[in-house]
């Protein structure tokens, strides 16, 4: 094996076992998968049960209060997150559709968390622009338009604090994001992807979930280089 590059190929047999290993979706989760499949092809949306399992293991793992979830569609990222909230936290969630608004309000209110979401309508931009400059989020998800993820983190990374996380979905796009003669959403993953790498003010890397999972971490100011 080279050991410059060690991966595995995800067969459906090795997928199907990845699954048996994580915590299986609960009844409102099952439920919610099940009602977002009968939407079509909008489905695609959804975040995968393993990557929501991950989700929550890192709203408790650093003990997340405040969680901003950007890109709501029917909630399960959102659900995940409130189910892993210490006592007292909320998720901020947002999305400019209403369309899918009942079926997200719905599962919250089954899984007993509706009271810890906080879900707002609205131009992303907008949302994250109203809330206080001042770093005090301690998680935050990116899952919405691909051409806004860039302009969502220069928001985002000043209002999170020391040693919190930041997360955004679809990083690898399908594999377009490898191909620099890439447009359209690849073409804006790939600089997103390249403004994540370069801020000193987060050290991050690209896990291979999904569609591609970026997770970075805000680094303490005693950490920068000097020259920032």
């Amino acid at each position: 094996m080279n050991p410059d590059f060690k991966n595995i190929v995800m067969t459906p047999d090795l997928y199907r076992y990845l699954l048996a290993q994580a915590e299986p979706p609960g009844p409102v989760q099952r439920g919610l998968i099940e009602r977002t499949r009968a939407l079509g092809r909008p489905a695609e949306m959804q975040i995968p049960h393993e990557q929501a399992i991950l989700l929550t293991l890192l709203t408790r793992l650093t003990g997340a209060r405040l969680v901003v979830d950007v890109g709501t569609f029917t909630g399960y990222s959102t659900l995940a997150f409130a189910l892993g909230l210490a006592a007292g936290g909320r998720v901020i969630t947002c999305d400019v559709c209403e369309e899918w608004a009942d079926i997200a309000r719905e599962s919250w209110r089954e899984a007993g968390v509706a009271d810890r979401v906080d879900s707002r309508m609205g131009p992303a931009a907008e949302t994250l622009a109203a809330l206080p400059e001042e770093p005090r989020i301690d998680l935050a998800f990116l899952d919405a338009d691909k051409p806004g993820y860039a302009g969502y983190w220069k928001q985002l990374v000043p209002r999170v604090r020391a040693g919190g996380l930041l997360l955004a979905d679809n990083v690898l796009y399908e594999g377009e994001a490898a191909d620099p003669e890439a447009d359209g959403n690849g073409a804006a993953i790939r600089v997103f992807n390249d403004l994540v790498r370069a801020d000193p003010r987060v050290e991050s890397v690209v896990l291979p979930i999904a569609d591609g999972l970026t997770l970075a971490r805000k680094v303490h100011d005693d950490d920068l280089p000097a020259s920032v």
